[in-house]
């Protein structure tokens, strides 16, 4: 029943969500980065594919570096619905935590769309068959997960509960007391 609410979760929705409200543009394809790692993309733009081991690598390389992986596609609903959050974090954050997002099952044209609609300054890996995601351990979309400096995931406090990664459109509120607590 949780699999096929997770799957539920993210249908092809609706919901009217204004890209970008701020007018807050990040007009540079540079990536924002809190760090180097020869995996990690410099254009925010260039959604290289990746599969589960070398994300994995990727990780490993982002050790001493606190990380938030979102994990999104272009007509995910409520992947649309959070996007404008995590932008705002990563703007806020972005020169101390590492945002990387892994856009899965979709197509390379709207998924660079969505990237500038939202202006995330962030980089975005592409993982057409969903591979990352189901290494990490999770069906559905949007999930954020959190790791801290050790590359360790840790869990998170979501509206009183611990859980190991936030399912579903992240609030703004959980999104920033995980961050901080990862910046420890």
């Amino acid at each position: 029943m949780a699999l096929a609410l997770l799957a539920g979760a993210c249908s092809r929705s609706s919901v009217p969500v204004t890209a970008n409200p701020g007018g807050n543009v990040f007009p540079s394809p540079s990536a924002l980065n809190a760090t180097r790692a020869p995996l990690l993309p410099t254009d925010r733009y260039a959604l290289p594919q990746l599969d589960s081991a070398g994300f994995a690598a990727l990780l490993d390389q982002l050790r001493g570096t606190p990380v938030v992986v979102n994990v999104w596609a272009s007509w995910c609903g409520p992947c649309r619905e959070e996007a404008p959050r995590l932008a705002a974090a990563a703007r806020t954050y972005g020169d101390r935590v590492q945002f990387l997002g892994v856009d899965i099952q979709d197509q390379r044209t709207p998924a660079k769309q969505f990237i500038r609609d939202f202006g995330w300054p962030y980089p975005s890996v592409f993982d057409p068959t969903s591979e990352i995601q189901h290494g990490l351990g999770y069906f559905g979309q949007p999930v954020t997960v959190f790791f801290d400096r050790s590359g360790r995931q840790v869990s998170i406090l979501v509206h009183g509960h611990r859980v190991s990664a936030n399912s579903g459109p992240i609030d703004a509120k959980v999104l920033d007391r995980a961050i901080r607590q990862i910046l420890r």
